[in-house]
């Protein structure tokens, strides 16, 4: 009887099953010590995890706390800006850079965005400085840095305050001035991550957290982060109920310690990708600021206009699975019309939202599974006769 054919894995986005299942037995050990030891909250894994953190990110003071969006509610509030304050957030962006701003009574000034690295337009954001401005969020979108060097000058002559907004981007560098190498999230004022589990470095919940080189605001993050209070009772400032519990550290205590492996081979499917997709006329891989290095939490390309849709039609029916991060600009969308912005303000961010596309990307992608991921999009074009 003749041998049936062995079954094609499935392309996903991101397998976190596979991640997992060659530290399975670690993640189960730290678990384990979580439930023996019972102090769910603010347990011994969480101060490990922030000092290991921390010595990852070049001796940052590391501050853990419920999710990225608090994260940057806390980094904002620890800037103590007066009510109305303007804050400039890029346009292209996950809302909760904007939604942060907002919730505490600030205002979200949008700037565009760079065409190629879809990071802050350093000319756009001098251009929305006003009187009123009081910080600058720079987002490390889909990896890679912002530019951390006109976007620091810059905060510094106009003396505002640079929050660095890197869930997607841990473990990046950036080539600072005078041969200067400054790791992501650690340039600015504050910087801030998510432990959501689609991160490169992701719990098994929500997560997230704070960091700075400045040992007094680190103090004054720990408060409020934890209610105001420096002990129980006594609530020096008004503050959140915002904590990373200890499950999840112990998570991440072990999942760190992979990161450097998966960020390389995350970077070897984007090289991959690199080769097989340059070609395409009408297809924009990535493009890389030589000063920045690139973790890939997404692999984004731009897709020319009108065939995006098309081109992510194709794949789903090919068994590759793609998404666009992301398809509305932050000031187009509904609960921000109260700022008055209209269609066409910010044409870049625009035009992304348009056409980027991203592909399946994580370290356990196969080369099998990247060549058909190639193989599908090449395809594309040559049915479109755009190759």
């Amino acid at each position: 009887m003749p041998h049936s054919a062995s079954p094609v894995a499935p392309i996903q986005l991101l397998d976190l099953a596979a991640q997992h299942a060659p530290i399975h037995a670690q993640l189960d050990a730290a678990l384990q010590e979580v439930l023996q030891e019972a102090a769910f909250i603010q347990g011994p894994a969480v101060e490990q995890f922030a000092r290991e953190l921390g010595d990852y990110l070049g001796q940052a003071h590391v501050i853990p706390c419920g999710n990225g969006t608090d994260a940057l509610q806390l980094a904002l509030m620890s800037l103590q800006l007066p009510a109305g304050a303007e804050v400039i957030v890029p346009a292209f962006t996950y809302v909760a850079t904007m939604e942060a701003v907002a919730i505490l009574g600030l205002r979200p000034v949008c700037a565009d965005v760079q065409p190629d690295t879809f990071s802050l337009d350093p000319a756009a954001v001098e251009a929305a400085i006003t009187p009123r401005t009081g910080a600058i969020i720079a987002v490390h979108l889909f990896g890679q840095c912002a530019d951390l060097v006109a976007l620091q000058r810059m905060a510094h002559r106009y003396r505002l305050a640079l929050i660095e907004d890197n869930a997607q981007a841990i473990g990046a560098t950036y080539a600072m001035a005078e041969g200067v190498t400054a790791v992501a999230g650690t340039v600015g004022e504050v910087g801030t991550t998510s432990f959501f589990p689609s991160k490169n470095l992701g719990a098994l919940g929500d997560g997230g957290a704070l960091f700075t080189r400045d040992e007094a605001r680190a103090a004054y993050l720990r408060q409020l982060a934890n209610h105001g209070q420096t002990r129980k009772y006594y609530h020096e400032h008004i503050g959140l109920n915002s904590r990373l519990d200890t499950m999840q550290a112990a998570v991440l205590r072990v999942k760190l310690r992979h990161l450097p492996a998966w960020t390389q081979a995350r970077q070897q499917v984007a090289a991959c990708y690199d080769v097989s997709l340059a070609g395409l006329p009408t297809l924009q891989i990535p493009v890389r600021d030589v000063r920045s290095t690139h973790v890939f939490h997404q692999y984004t390309v731009r897709v020319a206009a009108g065939q995006r849709d098309a081109l992510q039609t194709f794949l789903r029916e090919q068994g590759v699975p793609s998404v666009v991060y992301y398809p509305i600009p932050t000031h187009q969308q509904p609960a921000y019309h109260y700022l008055g912005y209209q269609a066409g303000q910010f044409p870049v961010a625009e035009e992304l939202c348009r056409t980027v596309l991203s592909l399946p990307i994580h370290p356990c992608l196969s080369h099998d599974q990247q060549q058909r991921v190639v193989q599908a999009v090449q395809s594309f074009y040559q049915t479109n006769g755009a190759a």
